[in-house]
């Protein structure tokens, strides 16, 4: 059986997504932030004969993220997804996902599949020796920091993108720490998802300019910290090996692989 959820649910499905918290961050931080009656926001279930739950779906405003563990009534999923608009923006655990793309009346947005890493100590981050000035963006600062992720050719911008910002930061889901020039930002570093389990790390990204001088490392490090420093995990996608080799050095371990559609 397959139901929406709603406050009543919390400590079950909460339960059920801590098993693998990392994995869940987007899940768990979504619900934490805003609930389970909001208009951008709905999550579904599905209850096996014990009414214990098997899988659940989250809809934050045009993306999905479904979360299962074994097999699960896909195409029950689908028929609730196929009501919203295509294409449909979806992400999670490669082998979950896999079993959507098997629904060619499904439109899904264009794939990434990338590495997914954790990192649970703060014993491989080093002190920030380059003197640099780092701070802590500001609902002022958001325009900036979208023209410069917009500039990234590897990063793939929502329309909706400025709109998702503004309503993380509001609800202290996301931070974004960065270095500046004559008050232009030249490297910044987010989070994303942040709830009080763990933190993604997201938008990692320098002018061109400006790149190889050490900005980013340094505004990983300080961000790193404040964030282990609370007690949270954190988690971050990647697939060029080159950034991964610098994520190992800082602590991170691959955990498994993340394929998404957007």
């Amino acid at each position: 059986m397959i139901r929406k959820l709603t406050d009543q649910d919390h400590d079950q499905v909460l339960a059920f997504l801590s098993e693998e918290p990392s994995i869940n961050l987007f899940i768990i931080g979504d619900l934490e932030a805003f609930g389970y009656s909001s208009e951008f926001q709905e999550i579904w279930a599905e209850f096996d004969e014990q009414n214990t739950i098997k899988t659940v779906l989250l809809r934050y405003h045009q993306s999905f993220i479904p979360y299962a563990k074994g097999e699960f009534d896909t195409s029950g999923f689908v028929s609730i997804m196929k009501k919203y608009n295509q294409p449909i923006f979806l992400s999670g655990k490669s082998d979950i996902v896999a079993k959507f793309e098997a629904f060619d009346d499904l439109i899904l947005g264009k794939k990434q599949v990338t590495f997914f890493a954790e990192c649970l100590t703060d014993e491989f981050l080093s002190v920030n020796d380059n003197d640099v000035k780092i701070k802590k963006a500001s609902l002022e600062d958001i325009d900036q920091i979208i023209e410069l992720r917009r500039s990234i050719e590897e990063f793939h911008m929502r329309s909706d993108a400025r709109d998702i910002l503004v309503q993380a930061m509001e609800s202290n889901t996301a931070r974004t720490y960065y270095t500046d020039e004559d008050g232009v930002i030249t490297s910044c570093v987010s989070t994303a998802a942040e709830n009080s389990l763990s933190a993604m790390i997201v938008g990692v990204c320098t002018r061109k300019e400006y790149r190889r001088k050490g900005l980013a490392t340094a505004i990983m490090q300080k961000l790193f910290q404040d964030v282990l420093e609370e007690g949270k995990t954190l988690c971050l996608f990647y697939d060029n090996p080159e950034a991964g080799r610098i994520y190992k050095r800082l602590g991170f371990k691959d955990i498994g692989m993340w394929t998404m559609h957007r």
